[in-house]
């Protein structure tokens, strides 16, 4: 009986209909969760009017989703790591589509953002366990494409929501679309656990070996006995069992701390502020909302790209050039808006439109290569902790930037200029995993035999 890991027994084989299914399953999930997340958004003017509140007041029912996703990521990623990937995920579409449901029987803002925060944990836990189990099922020459993937789902959901919303509301009413939302996340958590498996390596770092077998079965030949994966830091023995905070991953995590949360900053200070920096600066409200658009349209493209980019030119030139590609766009934006002086022109507007859709999907691209570079530098015993957690740091990043935009804007008096300063400073901080994270994804000629 010839043994082999499971990642050296599919390194060159093509993709398995079960890995595709994976990957599937995969999309859908995330984008159930992008079609939860955006949903509240979406209804918000229907349910201060039947409610009778102010917009100021409903605040912290949409805030509440974010804080409840900071600690989702990392404890969902740590128990994905513990229970497996596949459990993690239903008990997480069982939180945010349950939560979903009991948001149409609230009444209240302070209930809303119980239930929302709730949701929050499992919207945050969704994330991680998705990446890490299809990136655990998949070689290493398909996997920056995979997560690639997987990296439109939630823009897809949002999308989604968006269009299905005002066809829902008048049949149903906001009570009844989230109800119909939150039974899909209930029943696409229920398909995940009876068609799919937990990754082979995976359950191999749990001693359940049988177990592995069997699920390898599904994608390559089943008399082959599988070892468990090799660890090839030199900061590890032979056999460790690898956790997120092992020495042998410092510079992943401080180099993917560092600028992957740059890049959550930089997206959630761009989208949440456009149409306001835009229409200050002379823009029309038209004008700021065709940019939003061109940023939600680039940042899929983004993230589609990023896998063949990484695949083909390797993480480390992909960061070093988005990074710069990144910080000369905000520049450009900067000397644009700052020149035009309240008053731009045409060629003008149609500049800043396009920059700040560019600008969107330069981070987007490179959050993706980030998800590739963890994916792949992440051991299977630690993979969706490690994602957990870095998305977690992200997130209290992200959050202060929400925060405080306006106050950034307001501090420059007529100039914006502490608000692009910040930005620069932010976009320098992207180029710190090239030069830190010492398990760099190789460019494919470096990974052709000679």
């Amino acid at each position: 009986m010839r043994q082999s890991t499971f990642s050296a027994a599919i390194a060159d084989l093509p993709l398995r209909p079960f890995q595709i299914v994976v990957m599937v399953f995969g999309l859908a999930l995330l984008v159930i969760d992008g079609i939860d997340l955006q949903s509240l958004s979406l209804v918000t003017p229907v349910i201060l009017e039947e409610w009778n509140i102010d917009r100021a007041v409903f605040g912290p029912a949409l805030a509440a989703s974010l804080f409840g996703m900071g600690f989702g990521s990392i404890f969902g990623g740590m128990l994905g790591d513990r229970i497996g990937r596949l459990r993690t995920l239903a008990i997480a579409c069982a939180i945010f589509g349950g939560s979903t449901i009991l948001a149409s029987f609230t009444n209240g803002v302070w209930e809303m953002a119980a239930v929302r925060a709730l949701g929050g944990l499992g919207f945050g836990a969704a994330y991680p366990n998705a990446l890490a189990l299809v990136s655990d099922w998949v070689n290493e020459k398909t996997r920056p494409h995979a997560v690639s993937f997987l990296s439109v789902g939630i823009p897809v959901g949002i999308s989604v929501s968006a269009a299905v919303m005002p066809l829902m509301l008048p049949a149903y009413g906001w009570r009844g679309a989230f109800m119909i939302f939150g039974v899909g996340s209930l029943v696409l958590g229920a398909l995940l656990v009876a068609v799919l498996r937990e990754p082979p390596a995976w359950l191999l770092t749990r001693g359940r070996r049988e177990a592995a077998q069997k699920s390898a079965s599904r994608v390559i030949d089943g008399s082959i006995e599988l070892l468990p994966e090799v660890v090839t830091s030199p900061d590890a023995a032979p056999g460790e069992q690898i956790g997120v905070f092992h020495r042998s991953n410092n510079r992943l995590n401080l180099g993917m701390v560092i600028s992957f949360s740059a890049t959550t900053t930089l997206v959630y200070g761009l989208l949440n502020w456009t149409p306001t920096l835009l229409t200050s600066a002379g823009l029309s409200l038209d004008d700021a909302l065709r940019a939003s658009f061109w940023q939600g349209i680039l940042s899929i493209i983004g993230g589609l790209s990023a896998g063949l980019t990484t695949r083909t030119f390797g993480s480390k030139a992909v960061t070093i050039a988005g990074a710069a590609a990144i910080l000369a766009t905000i520049l450009g934006l900067a000397i644009i808006i700052e020149g035009a002086n309240g008053a731009p022109t045409a060629g003008q507007v149609e500049a800043i439109v396009w920059l700040e859709g560019l600008a969107v999907g330069l981070v987007s691209m490179m959050i993706t290569v980030f998800y590739v570079i963890m994916a792949s530098g992440y051991a299977h015993s630690c993979r969706a902790g490690g994602i957990g957690m870095v998305i977690t740091s992200g997130r209290v990043m992200s959050i202060s930037m929400v925060l405080g935009g306006g106050w950034l804007m307001n501090l420059g008096g007529d100039s914006f200029i502490w608000y692009f300063a910040t930005l620069v400073v932010i976009s320098l901080m992207v180029f710190a995993a090239a030069f830190i994270v010492d398990c760099q994804v190789e460019p494919k000629r470096r990974l052709q035999p000679a």
